[in-house]
């Protein structure tokens, strides 16, 4: 779920509709996924982030202006680094991938909890018949996940008929909940790419290179540029994206749905 500001001309309110689900789940989502790394590091013996005041759930003490704005426009983006010193580490090798995936696996576990919650959402929402007629659980969640400012606005339209929707309040958070996976989901991916300055990186530079490889900051700032430059002037970089985000959400409803009985 992007933000297109040409839909800020011709229709303003969904703008700040979408605007109003987007930026919590973007909030939150970096937040944790930074405090995630420092904790780790911590834990590993490196108190670095503690020092510096970066163990916090205060989202401005982690959010980076560009990578958040590239978040709402590309769909893609970043926060600050958490500051680590691989020295204090107790293994070298093993810590570093630990920290570096740390942010990675907090994203992926807020995704699968958001959907436990949006596919309870949805069962406590919707009456059988409808889902029957719309062509199964699975579709609807599939288009949910994939588009969920349109189906709120079906959502909105179903809302004046009890005969379809149950608990009618439900639509809103279960609008916020696809977001918030939309969001984590695209985050877990993109910083697993092997990519400096990425988290991905890092750990193909322990498994693959033992760490040898060292990049300065400067350029993994101009690599992280030309990286973005190239997603816009090709796109491929989102589109392989969206096709990974993709299978991880059915296959992540393939396992929740059944729970509900929703398979």
């Amino acid at each position: 779920m992007l933000l297109h500001l040409t839909s800020l001309m011709d229709d303003p309110l969904s703008f700040i509709i979408n605007l109003l689900y987007l930026i919590p789940a973007i909030l939150v989502s970096l937040t944790l996924h930074e405090l995630s790394h420092g904790y780790v590091a911590l834990r590993c013996g490196d108190p670095t982030a503690q020092m510096l005041g970066r163990l916090s759930f205060n989202p401005m003490r982690h959010l980076d202006p560009i990578g958040t704005a590239s978040m709402l426009l590309i769909g893609i983006g970043w926060a600050k680094p958490v500051p680590v010193n691989p020295r204090n580490y107790k293994n070298f090798k093993r810590d570093d991938i630990l920290v570096s995936g740390a942010g990675i696996a907090m994203n992926l576990l807020l995704f699968f909890v958001g959907t436990v919650l949006a596919v309870l959402c949805a069962r406590l929402m919707l009456t059988d018949d409808i889902l029957s007629q719309i062509g199964g659980s699975r579709l609807f969640m599939r288009a949910s996940m994939f588009a969920p400012e349109t189906v709120g606005e079906i959502l909105l339209d179903w809302s004046r008929r009890t005969d379809i929707l149950q608990r009618a309040w439900l639509q809103y958070p279960y609008r916020f909940l696809n977001v918030f996976c939309q969001v984590n989901a695209s985050l877990a991916i993109f910083n697993f790419l092997p990519v400096p300055p990425l988290d991905g990186y890092h750990i193909f530079n322990d498994i693959l290179f033992g760490g040898r490889i060292r990049i300065t900051r400067r350029v993994m700032q101009v690599v992280l540029i030309a990286f973005l430059v190239i997603n816009f002037a090709t796109d491929w970089i989102s589109t392989v994206i969206y096709y990974a985000v993709t299978g991880l959400q059915n296959a992540a409803l393939f396992v929740v749905l059944p729970l509900f009985g929703m398979a």
